[in-house]
């Protein structure tokens, strides 16, 4: 039985601005899982912090600076934006797992029972990024998604250089060098987490990078169709 793995970025899922376009989104999403699990097919959706996770981790900062405790603020805020889809799904009568794993094992066996497994962050110094690649490795997947709110891998920061170019494909050692090996302050962003593309090498897992806004390329790349975005595949 295939199974999928898509790390879902909290800004996607939990955007600013704009609410019934946010509404639109979180519908269509939820048409899609049917859609998978109607299927038969199974996957696991790693869900990230956003907005709640930064500004609970601002907040912390004015009574403590420690990594591993500023870590638990995110993962905390990643689990409620797991919860929040999980809930929306099982209240349409999706197969999905009652409860929000803490580990990648515990989700990949969870995946043997339902077609649908929500989940956060498990713990500190790790994104969801990396959970998600850890995910595809425990559960058998050789592929997964990574929507976030840019559309491709760049060459440079597109925020600091309008002339930074996208790729549409590449190798996972290509993007291990411009991802570098410093694993990221809590709160933080970036393309892709440098854990989540050394964890890909290791296991030789294929990664698609998009913008998870829009929901048709969100399942193009799931359903193995040319897509926009970056393509990121093993050497």
């Amino acid at each position: 039985m295939t199974t999928h793995i898509v790390a879902l970025g909290g800004s996607v899922l939990r955007p600013e601005g704009d609410n019934a376009a946010s509404e639109t989104w979180f519908g269509k999403l939820r048409q899609l899982v049917v859609h998978i699990e109607g299927n038969g097919r199974r996957m696991g959706i790693v869900v990230g912090g956003g907005s709640p996770a930064r500004e609970g981790i601002i907040l912390a900062r004015n009574s403590f600076t420690d990594r591993y405790r500023l870590d638990n603020v995110g993962i905390a805020a990643t689990r409620l934006n797991a919860t929040i889809l999980q809930q929306s799904l099982l209240d349409i009568g999706c197969d999905v797992c009652p409860i929000i794993p803490k580990s990648t094992d515990e989700a990949a066996e969870l995946l043997t029972e339902h077609h649908i497994v929500i989940m956060g962050g498990t713990k500190p110094g790790h994104t969801t990024d990396a959970v998600a690649v850890a995910l595809a490795r425990d559960s058998g997947a050789s592929h997964c998604v990574i929507a976030t709110n840019v559309s491709h891998v760049y060459d440079s920061d597109p925020n600091k250089n309008e002339n930074a170019k996208p790729f549409d494909i590449m190798t996972l050692g290509e993007l291990s060098k411009l991802t570098g090996d410093t694993a990221l302050e809590p709160g933080g962003s970036a393309a892709v987490d440098p854990i989540a593309v050394n964890w890909a090498i290791e296991s030789c897992i294929n990664l698609a990078i998009i913008d998870g806004r829009d929901l048709k390329i969100l399942e193009d790349a799931i359903e193995g169709r040319p897509f926009v975005g970056t393509l990121v595949k093993v050497e």
